[in-house]
Order: structure tokens, then sequence, then C-alpha cells
């Protein structure tokens, strides 16, 4: 290829590379497209892209194309990367394992073997290093002087996309962390094991929403609208709410009255995520054959986020252990699903959940070990830990 047209396939290259970092603001699928594209325009092996983590004083990365590992993390000042983070100096090296800057720690783990390095900080509007792009062996030759200079315009690029979509990741995480500890207001009354019911029917809602053909963005809605499905408990009154016996018909009519009261609290909210969680709280005990409340809904009359939310919220009731009952196995809580297709649930979710029941299982044994992690710390700290809350109704 001669030079012109080498020159020509790299305005193009930088073209694609510019449309495709502006039309994503979601920060782990932008890192992933960096990462892919800076790869093929420099034509290397692999490309990382790291940034910085100030309040831990570590660079992170949940890119490297190629290698099984999709999380690394390394000291601010360690490695290549981390003395590109720290001195916001690029790094051209030829043979990493001549030069006292490289660890080869990653390389014996993984068996990959780094011949050439090119390192370049990516800096923020106020010239401070967000993080470090890395490329490793290029295919053809080492990296020269040119490679170097496209890599820091990609670089520059990229940097205000990065930049950008970091700060909406902190802001959306806020939100739904502001979210699950509404959630916890409500269940935290009602049960003991709030926060494993509430991550765990979550979870299920989510994988049944992109099952049942909903794209990302409205399956993540649901995900994180979901644990508000009982916040109208709030409203209901302990003498009925805690009643270890079983309540009375006026009692159970009151208790009823949550669907309506978590609505209610949430319907005119501004958020588009606590608009869904209304639609949610009101409908979620409506039963597809019509027999439900507080309406009595019938079939596609139900909203699907609430006919997608009572599956998984049942489900996560019959397998979790309660005061009164033993933890349903797997098998026979999805036999009851099963069962309940055109009664209870939308049959079409019932199915979904079948075919994505793998998921389903996966996203319950990650959540049961995250819990216990959890558990774990939060024994080292007794005194941050409250008192037990006795189960008295769910």
């Amino acid at each position: 290829m001669g030079r012109r047209q080498e020159l020509e396939k790299r305005q193009t290259l930088l073209a694609r590379f510019g449309r495709l970092v502006a039309t994503e603001n979601r920060l782990d699928a932008l890192l992933t497209i960096i990462a892919e594209e800076v790869r093929n325009i420099l034509d290397t092996d692999r490309c990382s892209v790291f940034l910085v983590d100030s309040y831990k004083g570590e660079l992170w990365t949940k890119v490297a194309l190629g290698m099984e590992e999709k999380i690394l993390r390394m000291p601010m000042g360690q490695g290549i990367a981390g003395f590109v983070a720290k001195t916001g100096s690029a790094v051209n090296i030829r043979d990493a394992y001549r030069d006292t800057r490289f660890t080869q720690d990653l390389d014996r783990i993984t068996g990959y073997q780094t011949r050439s390095v090119l390192a370049v900080p990516l800096k923020g509007r106020d010239g401070k290093v967000l993080g470090v792009f890395e490329v490793l062996n290029k295919n053809r030759g080492s990296f020269t002087d040119e490679d170097e200079g496209l890599l820091r315009i990609l670089a520059t690029m990229a940097a205000s996309f990065i930049e950008n979509a970091s700060l909406y990741d902190d802001l959306r995480r806020s939100h739904l962390e502001t979210i699950y500890r509404m959630a916890l207001v409500a269940e935290f009354r009602d049960q003991k094991d709030t926060g494993k019911h509430l991550r765990r029917m979550s979870r299920f809602s989510g994988i049944l929403a992109s099952a049942m053909g909903m794209s990302y963005q409205e399956s993540e809605d649901i995900r994180y609208a979901s644990p508000l499905h009982d916040i109208g408990k709030v409203a209901i009154p302990d003498s009925i709410l805690r009643k270890p016996e079983k309540l009375s018909a006026e009692e159970y009519e009151e208790m009823k009255r949550h669907t309506i009261y978590g609505s209610q609290m949430l319907v005119n909210a501004e958020s588009r995520l606590l608009r869904l969680a209304a639609r949610i709280a009101i409908a979620h005990h409506e039963n597809f054959d019509g027999s439900g409340y507080p309406y009595a809904l019938k079939g596609e009359s139900i909203p699907i986020e609430a006919r997608i939310v009572a599956a998984a919220d049942v489900f996560d009731a019959l397998i979790s252990k309660r005061v009164y009952k033993g933890a349903w196995n797997l098998e026979d809580a999805l036999a009851y699903i099963k069962s309940e297709g055109g009664k209870r649930f939308d049959p079409m979710v019932v199915e979904r959940m079948a075919i994505c029941f793998e998921d389903v299982v996966e996203a319950m044994e990650e959540e049961n070990r995250r819990c216990v992690a959890e558990e774990q710390v939060s024994s080292l700290s007794p005194g941050l830990a409250g008192p037990a809350q006795p189960h008295l109704r769910s």
C-alpha cells in the first residue's frame, strides 16, 4: 500500500472512530468500542484503556482484548500504564522485557508475551490525566513516532467522550443507589433478607425483560425500577404489616392498598425510572386471569413491566427461606411458575423464564456470593450493623 493510500485509510478510520465514540454514552460500551477501534487503526495485537480511580489511587480497565480477565487494577505509578498516568508522558518501548518499568506479572498469569508497548495519556478538559491508552505488539515492526502521534490524536478525540460518559455513569449510579435505598426502607420493615431479595428479583426482572425482546435500555430500566415495587408498604401500619397471625378481611384489604400507595408516591415524578416504578407498583399484584388486585386487570391490560416483575418477585420469594417456610429448590419453584402461566402470570413471561433459566440461576448465584462477601465485611465491623430484624410478613 502506497503512502497516499495509507494516509487515506487512516483518515477514513479516524472519521469512523469519531462517529462511533460520539454515539455511545455508556462507559463500558464506549471503552470497548475505543479499544477495538484503536487496535485496528494502529494494527496492533491488543489495546487497553486504563482509567484513573483517584479515590483508590489506582488505574483500572475493563478492556483487555484477547485476555480472559475483564477487570484489571494496578496502583498508580506501577507498570507502563501507571508510569504514563503518573507522569503524563508518552512511552514507546521496542522491547518491553528490557525496560525496568514493565511488570511481567500479567504475562506470567496469562501466558502472553509482550514485545512492544506504546502508551499515551488521556487528559481531561482541565489537563489532568484521566487514564491511559496502551497498545501492545504492533503486527508489523515497531511503533513509530507517527504511530505515537496518531495515538495522541485518538486519545484527544476520545478523552472528552470518556469524561462525559464517566460523569454520566457516576450520576446514573448515584441515582440507582438512591432508588435502591428507598426500596430498602419498605423492605426492611417487612423482612430480614432485604438486600438479597431486592438484588435477586431486580436481576431476574432485567433478564426476563431482555428475554421478552426489550432493548438493553428498557431491560436496564426495569431492572433498576423493580426494587420499588413494594415501596407503598411504608404507608401500611405496623399492626398489619408486622402481624404474625393471619390478617382479618379488613386488614388484608388495607394490606392490598400498598400497591395504590406506592403508585401515588411515584406517579408524578420527573424521573423516567420512578414513573416506571409507579406502573410496576400499582400492577405487580394483578393476575393475568383478572383475579388480582387492586383493579382486577386482565391479560395485556396489565403493564408488561408489572407482568415481568410479578414473576421475578414470586420466583425469588419461593427460593428464599422464611420463618414460616423453607426455601424451595429451583426446579420446584420454576414448576410452580409454569403451573401458574395463564392464571397468575403472563404465559409468555413464563415461557421466557424457562428459556433463560440458566441465566436466572447464574444471576442468583452471583448475588448470593456478593451477599456472603458483604456479610463477612460487616462481621468485621459489628457496630455498623443494626440488630437482626424478625420476619413477620412478606
